[in-house]
């Protein structure tokens, strides 16, 4: 059994079933049903035309359950459109689906999971793993995703920029148990490039690609964080910086220019950088003043602070941070780095400290009550 090779064909056949009239939530779980009936028979009985296979089985599994539901009226019509064996048409409809699961009805968190059980052909019990809740609970999750966007029309445009977002919360989620998802969320956005020519769905797979290619070096062998300027760049991934780099010039030549490729062109020059003392901070601050002009996002705001504390030297960072609103996530983390290279370190082990109170997860409040500690001892030094 070929896994990827099955996953990669669920989501054009679901968009089959959907686009001759079935229900969505009905036919995704007829597509299901096609795929479990897959690993069964497969092993011994591999068809000549897959696609062909999963697209008439999982047609007769949603016939069943038509016959036994409310939908009995419409059998006779159904059964005369059942497809007849043999190669399916190539036509991907892929993109539909994307735009389905990232319906701006669905919550963040629904419109993630339901992308991956119908675009990445994971199972409820797969994405339950990563996401570390109960199986149940997931199955609710994705239950109310489907009934929500089940009276959607198949044939409207989707919002792109929609799309994205949740693809790059997917990304943002990292990896638990036997899913990785920022690996997932790389090969669906491929995916989505192969079906739609958009820069911007370019430069979101060249960021992803450039982050991703630092993974390794993120942590240390006991967990710890490691920060970026710390980190051993001859362990980076040369080959996904390469593939991001280029991805990335060719959006960049079109003249689109979208935050996505602005994060890319970002993460690009840390990339390029031998070492962290040869960043081109200066450029960088560039890059978060293109961003501002795009959206005006306070998280870029506090990141432009410090890129300017590197460019310009700690006050200027420091200038720059005050004008921002001092409840932002890492705001307080921020400022303590600014003033431990401005030396003042006494400021700067407090809000070390009082950073790591407010931190969003036990890796980052370790980090910081290292770093808290570390300036402490050098001042009892």
């Amino acid at each position: 059994m070929d896994e990827a090779r099955l996953r990669s064909l669920t989501p054009n056949v679901l968009a089959v079933l959907v686009r001759r009239g079935a229900d969505f939530a009905a036919a995704e779980d007829a597509v299901q049903e096609a795929l479990v009936e897959a690993v069964r028979v497969w092993p011994t009985a591999p068809p000549r035309e897959p696609k062909g296979w999963l697209i008439t089985v999982a047609w007769r599994k949603f016939l069943d359950e038509t016959r036994a539901d409310t939908a009995r009226r419409r059998r006779e019509d159904l059964v005369d459109q059942e497809p007849a064996p043999g190669p399916a048409a190539s036509r991907d409809d892929t993109l539909q689906l994307y735009f389905l699961c990232a319906h701006p009805s669905l919550t963040p968190s629904s419109a993630v999971a339901l992308t991956l059980r119908a675009v990445g052909g994971l199972t409820t019990r797969q994405i339950a793993r990563a996401y570390l809740v109960p199986e149940a609970t997931m199955a609710q999750r994705i239950s109310r995703a489907k009934r929500t966007v089940s009276g959607v029309r198949f044939d409207q445009p989707g919002d792109v920029a929609t799309v994205l977002r949740v693809l790059y919360l997917v990304f943002n989620e990292g990896y638990s148990g036997d899913i990785d998802l920022a690996a997932e969320a790389i090969r669906l956005t491929r995916q989505l490039a192969a079906a739609i020519d958009h820069p911007e769905v370019s430069g979101l797979l060249a960021l992803m690609l450039l982050h991703h290619a630092r993974r390794a070096t993120r942590t240390a062998p006991d967990g710890s964080l490691v920060p970026l300027a710390e980190q051993d760049r001859g362990r980076w991934d040369t080959a996904s910086i390469a593939e991001g780099v280029a991805i990335l010039q060719a959006a960049l030549a079109r003249d689109r220019l979208g935050e996505f490729q602005a994060h890319a062109a970002i993460a690009a020059l840390h990339a390029d950088a031998p070492t962290a003392e040869e960043t081109d901070w200066v450029q960088i601050v560039e890059w978060y003043d293109e961003l501002l002009r795009l959206t005006d996002s306070p998280v870029v705001r506090l990141n432009r602070a410090v890129a300017v504390g590197q460019a310009d030297g700690p006050r200027a960072g420091l200038a720059a941070l005050a004008e921002l609103d001092g409840t932002l996530p890492r705001h307080t983390a921020v400022a303590a780095y600014l003033h431990e290279r401005d030396g003042d370190l006494a400021t700067a082990a407090r809000l070390y400290a009082e950073a790591a109170h407010k931190a969003s997860s036990l890796a980052e409040r370790d980090h910081l009550t290292r770093q808290a500690a570390r300036l402490n001892a050098r001042g009892r030094g």
